[in-house]
């Protein structure tokens, strides 16, 4: 860390400067010790950490910056890179990048009543062999200076991409209805025939409204619900 310090600063203020600025203080660096420092072979260790940062910030940027560090190592395990999870948060922490933030503040479920709920057609298994095979949707909530803000979303899983979104600064039953109509329209405005789709939720009231069910049997889907916290 401490050559990493006298690095940033040594093009506004040059190396001897900074490490005369530094001597007599805990961050006292010799300037043998720097200067081996620089000279020395990067080690096995921090070379694969600079190959695990580039595709953690890659698999970050892939999903529009929801992902924190669980989700990211389950991602990076589907494309074959074995990482410990404590490495990818210990990665993460260093070059700044977190998930959407949740807390036990808001409520974004309301469980109903089990006898109506759905099956659970996934059993976790979220992979897709085809594209709108299986549509994945979740409710989350950002803080910002203005407030709790929610964030509903539909992620199709073959591509990864998010095909239907909404945001509110409030928690209502069509947030959920929202982005799955997004998500239907865009795909079958481009010809797409979504029969035998499986759109996957936790449980909560949101996803498993009347006219939530509707849609999905108008687009020839079925729906899918799991314990909370499946994904």
């Amino acid at each position: 860390m401490k050559v990493e310090f006298v690095d940033s600063q040594r093009e506004e203020h040059g190396v001897q400067p900074v490490l005369r600025a530094l001597a007599q203080t805990p961050a006292e660096i010799a300037p043998s010790t720097y200067y081996a420092a620089k000279t020395r072979p990067a080690s096995a260790r921090s070379i694969r950490d600079s190959e695990l940062t580039e595709t953690i910030e890659q698999v970050h940027a892939d999903n529009y910056g929801v992902y924190g560090a669980r989700k990211v190592w389950h991602e990076l395990h589907r494309r074959g890179v074995p990482v410990a999870r404590c490495t990818v948060e210990r990665l993460m922490r260093q070059c700044g990048l977190r998930g959407l933030l949740r807390d036990t503040s808001p409520r974004t479920t309301r469980p109903a009543a089990e006898t109506v709920r759905p099956g659970d057609l996934v059993k976790r298994d979220f992979t897709a062999v085809r594209p709108n095979q299986l549509w994945v949707a979740d409710l989350t909530y950002v803080r910002t200076s203005a407030g709790w803000v929610y964030a509903a979303f539909v992620l199709e899983v073959y591509s990864r991409l998010i095909v239907g979104w909404q945001v509110a600064t409030s928690l209502y039953t069509d947030l959920a209805l929202d982005p799955l109509k997004m998500a239907v329209w865009r795909r079958e405005s481009q010809g797409a025939d979504l029969g035998g789709l499986v759109h996957h939720s936790d449980r909560g009231i949101q996803d498993r409204a009347i006219r939530h069910s509707q849609r999905l049997a108008e687009a020839g889907a079925v729906a899918s619900v799991g314990s909370k916290g499946d994904f």
